[in-house]
């Protein structure tokens, strides 16, 4: 079966006195007869070219499948009188979400089957739940498109009945005020996709009767609601790349008047958490690049009355707090790591959560009890499964309320490796590697090896642990993750580093973990594949088009490939808000800088390694067209005979599908791909 070509339909772009010529320009003419057959095409050659492997991918699903616990169930937290978990059903799909009061011999409660919701539908997100002060009445938001358009709904905990209200186009969040009658939403510019108006409305009235509160004018700042911990406040938030601003108002008094919190300065970011008579606020002010934390009095909130709580400090990133009546906790970034730190408020002591290995994962769980001792936090790593932990401040004991079953009677964690690895950047800089393989491999370089990488909007890709890939390890791959600038795996001067003017930092850190990597015979070149998605699929184009020969195989999901023209396109979701990540194209230096690496505008006449692409029709942040466009351009211009093969989800977004099960199956189709070209069959 040849490979489908894409007819050729010049269109000239000019701007800077610059002509560039876009020959599938064309393609993001959604829903045409043209486009569609074109796609489709993609997908027949696809599945032409993977039909030996299906016997083999059936393997891989029905593995991946064994080694999960499918009538699980997480574990219960405590809000507001009541226990709330969810549950898995064995062979369905979506979780049930429930509660029981807390109180002996108390009833469950089913308040969402979602797989009773999802019926009929290809596509199913069900986006999250706020429940009133009185537990009866809860608002929830479903997205049966994968655009990330949420519709908001309203049910009678106490009947069971889903109120006659659809409020369309929202973000999916939602809270409540304390009248339990009045409710905060946030609606999505129908075009851009960017969140800018947030709304009121009253139990009992129509959607035509809401309240416009807030509207968000800046087209680079995007906007929500949310409730303290307290639940005294109801906060507005506004943030771009560069900036915040908050709002808020007594959640007692919904129809009052949101007071400004500190007024927008660019450069400028803070977020705002109450307690007690004050304020506490995580901001970057005063040059604090790693972040600080200081308090201001609930009546005087602008930054010269705020007070230092915890100093910046250069080597540790402050990223987030939780407080409760008598501690503080401050999760914060020291070389890489997680650390959770613990301080009691009347000064009598402070500690930190002891973790030993030499790469993990730990972050605060869900906390939403003021009053108690107990903090909740959850741990993994590349070897050990995830847990979730109850740990007591007061005393240090812990408990381990929960640990991820492996099922299949295959994984002892002692078969496995994890360590760091430090790559030499050409710049000197050292570039961390979180690394796993199974114990046994040889470092002779024949070992198969995928490397992942991002590296953009100060992400951090944790060295997380992975029953799927599993599958990889026990076939004798490694797998590394490549903390590159642009995360903030290294603090905030690691993401300045990697974005703007300076963002080709990501891609030469990368080629230069790939190098380290076969220098120190971890792997070859004729072994080593690349994985990333979004702006990881942009990750993965410009590194083909610099140093192809370094890779046998690249895995780019739902890519962010065309840079320069969607980034001068205002009307594509998303694009206003990140010209403080990328650049802003209207201007000349930025545009050139841009063109100069853009993936789709640097594909040229040389050898590729082999390639998987993968996206989703309905993608609202990286739309379909720009990887069609350049697989499009890659099958026109490279010179050898390496399998390039594009697959669009035609019923699911950025996110990929919506079920447990469906979504294991995008992973087989990665898997299966890497395994073929390292001539793996079982």
């Amino acid at each position: 079966m040849m490979p489908p070509k894409a007819p050729k339909k010049e269109k000239v772009l000019e701007i800077h006195n610059d002509k560039r010529i876009d020959p599938y320009f064309w393609l993001n003419e959604r829903d045409t007869p043209e486009v569609l057959s074109y796609l489709e095409a993609e997908n027949a050659y696809f599945t032409e070219q993977m039909k030996h492997t299906e016997a083999f991918q059936k393997t891989l699903l029905e593995e991946m499948r064994s080694r999960i616990k499918e009538d699980d169930e997480s574990v219960p937290y405590r809000y507001n009188g009541y226990w709330y978990y969810s549950r898995f059903q064995q062979g369905k799909e979506y979780p049930i979400y429930l509660r029981r009061e807390d109180v002996p011999n108390a009833v469950e409660e089913v308040l969402f089957d979602v797989n009773e919701m999802a019926e009929g539908h290809k596509f199913y997100q069900f986006a999250e739940f706020s429940v009133s002060g009185d537990n009866q009445w809860a608002s929830f938001s479903v997205d049966t498109r994968g655009r990330r358009m949420y519709s908001l709904f309203i049910k009678n905990l106490r009947t069971g009945e889903i109120l006659p209200v659809e409020i369309k186009n929202t973000d999916g969040g939602s809270c409540w005020a304390n009248d339990n009658q009045t409710i905060f939403y946030t609606k999505i510019d129908p075009q851009t996709l960017r969140s800018y108006k947030i709304y009121r409305h009253q139990l009992g009235t129509s959607t035509k009767e809401d309240v416009l509160v807030f509207h968000e004018k800046d087209e680079t700042f995007n906007t929500g609601i949310f409730k303290s911990k307290s639940e005294r406040f109801l906060i507005i938030q506004s943030d771009s790349t560069l900036s915040s601003e908050s709002r808020f108002l007594e959640s007692a008094t919904p129809t009052g008047e949101f007071k400004i919190f500190q007024p927008r300065e660019r450069g400028l970011e803070y977020d705002i958490a109450h307690y007690g008579d004050f304020f506490y606020v995580l901001n970057n002010a005063e040059s604090a690049t790693n972040f600080k934390l200081d308090k201001t009095p609930i009546e005087k909130t602008e930054k010269a009355y705020w007070q230092p709580v915890i100093p910046h400090q250069e080597a540790i990133r402050l990223e987030e707090i939780d407080i409760f009546k008598e501690y503080l906790v401050v999760t914060q970034r020291y070389n890489g790591l997680s650390q959770i730190h613990i301080i009691r408020w009347d000064g009598q002591g402070e500690h930190y959560l002891p973790f030993d290995n030499e790469t993990y994962t730990a972050s605060t769980g869900l906390n939403l009890d003021f009053d108690t001792e107990i903090l909740r936090y959850t741990y993994n790593s590349m070897t050990t499964p995830y847990s979730v932990i109850d740990y007591n401040m007061r005393t240090s004991e812990k408990q381990v309320m929960k640990e991820q079953q492996v099922l299949g009677g295959t994984f002892d964690k002692e078969n496995y490796t994890s360590e760091r690895l430090w790559a030499i950047a050409a710049d000197g800089t050292q570039i961390p590697i979180s690394i796993v393989y199974r114990k046994g491999i040889k470092r002779d370089g024949s070992s198969p090896l995928l490397l992942y990488g991002y590296g953009s909007y100060g992400i951090t890709i944790e060295p997380s642990f992975s029953t799927t890939r599993l599958s990889l390890l026990d076939r004798g791959f490694i797998f590394a993750i490549a903390h590159i600038r642009g995360g903030e795996y290294l603090g905030r001067p690691w993401y300045e580093a990697g974005k703007l003017l300076h963002k080709k930092n990501t891609f030469t850190d990368f080629i230069d973990c790939a190098k380290y990597l076969i220098a120190n015979q971890y792997t070859s070149a004729a072994h080593l594949y690349a994985m990333g998605g979004s702006a990881g699929g942009l990750l993965m184009g410009a590194v083909i088009n610099q140093a192809p020969e370094l890779f046998h195989g690249v895995v780019a999901n739902v890519p962010f490939v065309d840079v320069v023209t969607t980034m001068l396109d205002e009307e594509i979701p998303l694009t206003t808000g990140e010209y403080d990540e990328w650049g802003n194209p209207h201007q000349k230096e930025y545009y050139h800088y841009m063109l100069s690496y853009s993936p789709y505008d640097n594909v040229c006449a040389q050898e590729y390694p082999n390639l998987l692409v993968l996206t989703g029709y309905h993608d609202s942040q990286v739309q379909y067209w720009e990887p069609a466009k350049w697989v499009a351009k890659l099958r026109e211009l490279k010179t050898d005979n390496n399998s390039l093969l594009f697959y669009t989800d035609m019923s699911s977004g950025h996110s990929g599908a919506s079920g447990r099960y469906e979504s294991l199956k995008e992973i087989v189709r990665e898997y299966a791909f890497l395994f073929d070209l390292e001539h793996i069959q079982q």
